[in-house]
């Protein structure tokens, strides 16, 4: 049974259709990829997932129960991490943590929170003297204080640096390890692709495809693409007669080879084999864009307003 359920979700603001005809299913245990351009409905499904919006089509079941109907019990089983929300300024982490632990029954223990976050010494820190990384790992603390069974993170990373960004996969993934189901929400492929079991690749308020990651791009080609300049000349045969190998080129003194299966490994051997270094070697293959970009028939990134 999965732990939540979107079904035939639709959601439209005065003319605007957010979401159309949105359908998935989040397995207890996994953390589970929701990826888009800006503006493509995102954040409108997952609020209609945490009870915030009220679907004006389809239905939603988190555990069983209905968001909006049962929004109460939702609350005590579902934490959230929003894409904008503040704290007062003058409010430190300590006490933040505190508050919304006094929503909860049962509600888990703030300093041990901090400590897991790393932010044990930041616990009298006001929120505003906070650095963006360390907002962010209070979010995530304030989403788990309920002790919840899931865990929706929207935009977790938006303006981190690249260092604070890593730092705060590693938190995610600490979380999962925790036994929370997660609801990722992103616009970014490398982050999706690090991170989640499955995705939702949503453009346009709709759904173009459910898949891991690697099954997305394995939907667009399997084909991968090694260039390399070799060290000493080089018969062509040696490579077109590998049974990985489907196409070899020339673009001045570098070879292109096409293939599938364990191409690098088979043709660095065979150069190996024939005396030959591959330099300046480099591979490429199909990404989590390209399977976007099939998929939808436009580019992932939104378009520029005005």
């Amino acid at each position: 049974m999965p732990i939540i359920e979107v079904t035939h979700l639709h959601k439209v603001y005065g003319s605007t259709v957010a979401v159309d005809d949105v359908s998935f299913a989040v397995e207890e245990g996994e953390i589970f990829g929701i990826l888009g351009p800006n503006g493509a409905g995102k954040t409108t499904t997952v609020e209609c997932i945490e009870g915030l919006r009220r679907p004006d089509g389809g239905s939603v079941s988190v555990l069983g129960m209905d968001p909006v109907r049962d929004r109460a019990d939702v609350r005590q089983v579902l934490g959230a991490q929003l894409q904008e929300s503040e704290l007062p300024e003058n409010i430190t982490a300590a006490e933040a943590l505190d508050l919304y632990a006094s929503f909860y029954p049962s509600p888990a223990d703030p300093a041990e929170l901090l400590a897991d976050l790393g932010l044990t010494d930041k616990a009298g820190t006001r929120f505003e003297k906070l650095s963006g990384g360390q907002k962010q790992r209070l979010s995530i603390a304030l989403a788990l204080v309920g002790n919840p069974r899931i865990a929706v993170l929207d935009e977790l990373t938006t303006g981190l640096d690249p260092q604070a960004r890593r730092d705060t996969w590693q938190l995610i993934e600490q979380v999962r390890a925790r036994g929370v189901t997660i609801i990722l929400v992103t616009h970014f492929m490398d982050e999706a692709e690090r991170l989640c079991d499955r995705l939702a690749l949503i453009d346009g308020g709709r759904v173009a495809a459910i898949d891991s990651p690697a099954g997305l791009v394995a939907r667009v080609s399997s084909e991968q693409t090694l260039r390399f300049r070799p060290s000493s000349p080089l018969d062509e045969t040696v490579l077109t007669a590998l049974p990985d190998v489907t196409g070899v080129r020339r673009d001045g003194a570098h070879y292109v080879v096409s293939g599938t299966g364990n191409l690098p490994y088979t043709v660095i051997t065979t150069l190996a084999a024939h005396d030959v270094v591959a330099a300046e070697l480099r591979m490429d293959q199909a990404s989590l864009e390209d399977a976007f970009v099939a998929m939808t028939g436009r580019s992932f990134q939104p378009e520029p307003v005005g």
